[in-house]
């Protein structure tokens, strides 16, 4: 009954920004991790950014933690992925992903549907 939902993205040219959004529901929720992964047109799906329930911040290369910024509002179960100075190497459907950690040696993952976002030159 867990389902995590992505909105914000579209379509926008280079050196735009768009804010993603992931919002979980169907469930009570305490410590979790939120992650946004991205996948391009042919190939494999790869990680972007990471927020823990403690506040801590991952993000994949240098070039996106110049230009993008995951955060999270816990009250609404919800993390956001602030991007600008996009670049058509951007474009990629974008996925948020839950680890919810519900005992020391279980946790649960889920996987959004994924929000396209189009970068154009």
């Amino acid at each position: 009954q867990v389902q995590l939902v992505e909105s914000g993205g579209g379509l926008v040219q280079a050196g735009g920004s768009l804010r993603l959004s992931c919002t979980a529901s169907g469930g009570t929720f305490s410590t979790y991790t939120m992650a946004w992964f991205r996948q391009a047109p042919e190939k494999g799906r790869e990680f972007v950014a990471a927020s823990t329930s403690s506040g801590g911040v991952t993000y994949d290369t240098n070039s996106i933690k110049a230009r993008f910024t995951i955060s999270r509002d816990d009250a609404k179960n919800t993390v956001y992925l602030q991007m600008n100075s996009l670049k058509p190497e951007d474009t990629a459907v974008y996925y948020c992903k839950m680890v919810l950690k519900t005992t020391t040696y279980y946790e649960y993952q889920y996987w959004g549907q994924g929000t396209q976002v189009t970068v154009s030159s």
